[in-house]
């Protein structure tokens, strides 16, 4: 009996000391929605699943926006990192899946190149300046690896021309978006932009590049689109720094300059929070946020 009443006592002060580490979140989550954006090309429509956060308690007027585009790997902890920093400072977000509703597992499964994934974006774009809590002429895109090249692609006046549309992103976040490709092969062309900044952070170390790969690439573009165009380079930092999940080693023919081989994706909480900072201040100031 004593045995028993002693089980339960030392099961209550673990559930109790258990409860005493949960922390209660200080601001207000946001409504969270998950939503379905039609998209439509002349070959084919589908339908690409999202996450849409829209802040609590926001200023009566319409609010900024940022389209969160994922890796190869899918969606993981990455953009609610993204996310809930953003949606603190007022703005809402929405993240898309897009290998959901290609029936595609992410990594090496996934479309022969970014541009067939660009569709997504742009319904995206329009599907947020059609909600009446966003102001359509303050939304930005963020991606990270594969969605990094979405969101340098869709600064371009080059494929936003073909929207048939006058609508554009207003702020471009390219992380570790591959840098050795633009301007060297087809189709990734970065150059006569739409007037939006664009900021493209990177790491040191990223398989994918050279050291200099990003600056390089910078450096080459045409004064005016310069002038759009900020870089960050983090030191010591491997490709998807801001991915605080376990290392993960892939393989990838992207990689070193196209070569293929090996890519390391290794945490870095340090830099994920200096480059979450400034990819949020960059978006307030191209919202004009105070």
């Amino acid at each position: 009996m004593f045995k028993v009443l002693g089980f339960i006592v030392l099961l209550l002060l673990c559930s109790f000391s258990a409860s005493a580490k949960i922390k209660i979140d200080k601001q207000q989550l946001p409504n969270i929605n998950y939503v379905s954006i039609p998209v439509q090309t002349p070959e084919k429509n589908w339908l690409v699943s999202a996450k849409l956060r829209i802040p609590r308690g926001g200023s009566s007027n319409k609010m900024p926006a940022v389209v969160i585009m994922h890796s190869s790997g899918g969606i993981d902890s990455t953009g609610d990192f993204y996310a809930k920093s953003l949606n603190n400072n007022g703005i809402v977000t929405i993240e898309l899946d897009l290998w959901g509703a290609r029936n595609l597992a992410g990594g090496t499964d996934r479309p022969s190149s970014p541009q067939e994934t660009l569709p997504d974006a742009i319904a995206a774009l329009h599907y947020l300046a059609a909600r009446p809590e966003v102001d359509p002429t303050k939304i930005g895109i963020i991606g990270f690896s594969w969605g990094g090249v979405l969101s340098m692609l869709t600064a371009t006046e080059q494929y936003m021309n073909m929207t048939g549309s006058p609508l554009r992103f207003s702020a471009h976040v390219a992380h570790y978006p591959v840098c050795w490709v633009y301007n060297n092969v087809p189709g990734f062309e970065f150059e006569k932009l739409t007037g939006a900044p664009v900021l493209i952070q990177t790491g040191q170390y990223d398989d994918y590049d050279l050291p200099d790969s990003c600056s390089n690439m910078v450096s080459n573009l045409a004064e005016e689109d310069k002038a759009l165009t900020k870089l960050k380079v983090y030191k010591k930092a491997y490709h998807a720094w801001d991915r605080l999940e376990p290392t993960l080693i892939i393989e990838d023919p992207f990689a070193n300059l196209g070569q293929g081989g090996m890519v390391t994706l290794k945490p870095h909480k340090k830099h994920a929070v200096k480059s979450r900072r400034k990819a949020v201040k960059f978006f307030k100031k191209a919202f004009y946020i105070d």
